[in-house]
């Protein structure tokens, strides 16, 4: 399948002017499963030819027609597009590389915006271009740090909302306390609920979110949303890694079932087998059977996110000593809380495939790890709501 390289920066300045933003040196690799169209705004030949897991992948910018799985669904798909200066697309702090594809992928600039600290750590938001009648789109994800990128995304949708927007939307690739949505014990929060509350008394309009860890917590928000999913793109990946045959699908936890069970339907209908776990406390897992059959076949771990990575590598451990032949870990948001890279790189692993809805650092790289972009994803469905087409039919 052919691909091309993203670069993805650790590490960003803080006040990002006119959409721009300097990135420094050495930066993480994306792989994107799906070119963004070309513009002349939108110079994407700075894009190319950069080196992904230690080989270079490049293209010809005169006739780019890679991946043409994903971008014909899409193509096929799309309504008919005019141009249209009524669209807005900004970015925050938290991964400006992911905002700056979409906006590539749109044929358009980001907006302007200043973005800065006080010295006391107050965050100030200034839009730098009018609004006024406009269709506003944030690009923030609430990754960490959870609450600095949380409190920015209220100041910038707050300032969206005095500078007269028509309608703001919270483009919030990975939701951060997405798995505090019920109560388990006694006197605990219901974290989830209070950030939906947040976003919506701040003047957010809608929300568009990528897999979120249950489907309830849309339920949370008094506002539309739009919920889409990061499956197409790993799935394309590892169709074009042609591992289909004796693959089984593998759910490291009851609770992904369901999210394990559409994945295996897409994948040439894979048979699928599920690990039983016990969890003993917050970020601590142990593994205790598995249900179904892994005997000398290829496992795809399927999950929503990667934290510590306790979960999955246990999960990981356990297909070994049933007899796997190779493990796969694919998951939508690499959160990758210490000790994950310890955990994932430790050899059980043959790849994990993860996308940029959190930006990857530097200091998380490790020779298995692959990251797919979704960029073309969030795009697409930020014209479809822009448009009022329908969305769901992305994924049909």
């Amino acid at each position: 399948m052919a691909a091309i390289a993203f670069s993805s920066p650790s590490s960003y300045p803080i006040s990002a002017k006119g959409g721009d933003v300097s990135f420094p040196s050495a930066p993480r690799f994306v792989r994107c499963a799906a070119l963004p169209s070309q513009s002349p705004e939108c110079d994407i030949t700075k894009l190319l030819q950069l080196p992904s897991n230690g080989k270079v992948l490049s293209a010809e910018l005169s006739g780019i027609v890679p991946s043409p799985n994903m971008r014909a669904r899409l193509l096929e798909k799309e309504p008919a597009r005019t141009p249209d200066n009524r669209l807005r697309i900004f970015s925050g702090t938290a991964n400006p590389s992911l905002a700056k594809e979409i906006a590539c992928y749109l044929g358009m600039d980001l907006g302007k915006i200043n973005i800065k600290r006080f010295a006391d750590g107050e965050v100030y938001v200034q839009l730098q271009e009018s609004v006024r009648g406009c269709d506003v789109f944030l690009v923030q994800p609430t990754c960490p740090p959870v609450n600095e990128n949380l409190v920015e995304l209220f100041v910038m949708i707050d300032a969206c909302r005095r500078a007269s927007a028509r309608s703001i939307t919270a483009v919030i690739p990975y939701f951060g306390y997405a798995r505090a949505d019920r109560k388990t014990q006694g006197r605990e929060s219901i974290a989830a609920k209070l950030t939906a509350n947040l976003i919506t008394e701040a003047g957010a309009n809608r929300v568009l979110v990528c897999d979120l860890h249950s489907g309830q917590s849309m339920g949370y928000f008094d506002i539309v949303v739009d919920h889409v999913y990061g499956q197409p793109v790993i799935l394309e990946y590892l169709e074009g890694k042609q591992i289909s045959r004796d693959i089984v699908v593998v759910s490291p936890d009851v609770g992904g079932v369901a999210r394990a069970r559409g994945f295996a339907k897409k994948l040439s209908d894979a048979p699928l087998a599920i690990v039983d776990k016990r969890r003993q406390g917050h970020n601590v897992a142990e593994v205790m059977n598995l249900i179904g059959d892994v005997k000398g076949k290829v496992a795809v771990l399927v999950d929503d996110m990667i934290d510590t990575a306790g979960t999955i590598a246990n999960a990981a451990a356990l297909l070994k000593d049933e007899g796997a032949r190779a493990v796969y870990a694919c998951c939508t948001h690499a959160v990758f809380s210490p000790p994950a890279i310890e955990r994932l790189s430790s050899g059980l692993f043959e790849e994990v495939i993860v996308t940029n809805t959190i930006p990857p650092a530097l200091k998380n790289d490790f020779p298995q790890l692959t990251v797919l972009s979704v960029a073309n994803l969030l795009a697409e469905t930020i014209w479809r709501v822009h448009g009022d087409v329908s969305v769901s039919s992305i994924f049909q």
